[in-house]
């Protein structure tokens, strides 16, 4: 399973690094329309994915036991999102043998 989740999240960082990177050669982040800026579904997408941003790094925290190290992480995922989440959990991953179980990635770090 570990093999599996490897893939699938290098799969996730490869594709919101294309798109990332597609969308910002078509338009930069600030020239986003006012009319799309201040559209209300935009908006409630902003609080949905912020929160699911500080929901994930609240699980980081826990398990970093690191004060500085969970704020740089805090940091990165508010600049970058999944870019930074599946990153952290690749890094997370890698550290696993492929033999481990699902349950070593969810439990607290002990360094």
């Amino acid at each position: 399973m570990i093999v599996l989740l490897r893939i699938a999240f290098t799969g996730v960082v490869m594709a919101m690094l294309w798109v990332t990177s597609w969308a910002s050669l078509q338009v930069p982040l600030w020239e986003t329309p006012r009319a799309v800026a201040t559209h209300p579904w935009f908006i409630a997408t902003l609080f949905d994915t912020y929160f699911g941003f500080l929901t994930f790094w609240l699980w980081l925290a826990w398990r970093e036991r690191g004060g500085l190290r969970s704020v740089v992480w805090l940091v990165a995922i508010l600049l970058l999102g999944n870019i930074a989440m599946a990153t952290y959990v690749l890094i997370q991953l890698f550290r696993l043998p492929s033999t481990a179980s699902v349950d070593q990635l969810f439990t607290r770090r002990t360094r």
